[in-house]
């Protein structure tokens, strides 16, 4: 697939487009989140609806990338660069690899850090249940399921209340919203049920067949 017929399919989980780097803080959440999911592909010198306008300093717009990589996300994250002439127009292609030591955090405009992931074509803030997956998924042990009769109760819960969000089922289950977090990471992990990241309360749902 060439470059011109993926940016005619829009950005998405695994591609963003900028027109041009103007903040370490604003692309570093971009960086953290292509990291912290699938990898992905960063165009720069494309606008938001995919027109092609090119770069007019490579140079600068790889400086700025490379300091956010190194200075904005923690840990750092390295970027593979490329040069593409489309139309007579330089576009940078900066290639961000899903990471093996998630999660990474962004250093925000507020000077604290920040997880996020990628969902759909935007980067979302990570609750607390999607950092401690990411933390959990690193490691290369199993996660051993005791099923307690509140395991249950929260299974029965999810398939019968679909994008079941947290305090429904601390309410539920009359725990705790840390131990709710606890068993909902321990099923997550397992691969039982799914987490659902977007602009407003994680949900959970039964995990896909």
């Amino acid at each position: 697939m060439t470059l011109k017929t993926l940016i005619s399919q829009g950005e998405g989980q695994q591609l963003d487009f900028k027109n041009r780097i103007s903040s370490c803080e604003k692309i570093a959440k971009t960086l953290v989140a292509f990291a912290n999911s699938k990898g992905g592909k960063l165009l720069v010198g494309v606008a938001d609806d995919g027109r092609i306008k090119g770069v007019k300093n490579e140079d600068e717009e790889r400086y700025m990338l490379q300091r956010a990589g190194h200075l904005y996300c923690r840990p750092a994250i390295e970027l593979r660069f490329d040069e593409v002439y489309i139309d007579e127009k330089l576009v940078l292609l900066a290639e961000i690899a899903e990471s093996d030591t998630k999660p990474h955090y962004a250093l925000g405009e507020d000077h604290k850090w920040w997880v996020y992931v990628r969902v759909q074509d935007k980067s979302i803030l990570a609750g607390k249940v999607v950092v401690d997956v990411l933390h959990r998924g690193n490691q290369s042990t199993g996660v051993l399921i005791n099923y307690t009769d509140k395991e249950k109760e929260l299974l029965a819960y999810i398939h019968s209340h679909p994008k079941s969000e947290l305090a429904d089922l601390c309410k539920h289950l009359r725990l705790s919203k840390r131990k709710t977090q606890r068993m909902l990471v321990n099923l997550i992990v397992a691969g039982i049920i799914d987490v659902h990241s977007g602009d407003g309360e994680e949900y959970y749902t039964e995990k896909a067949p």
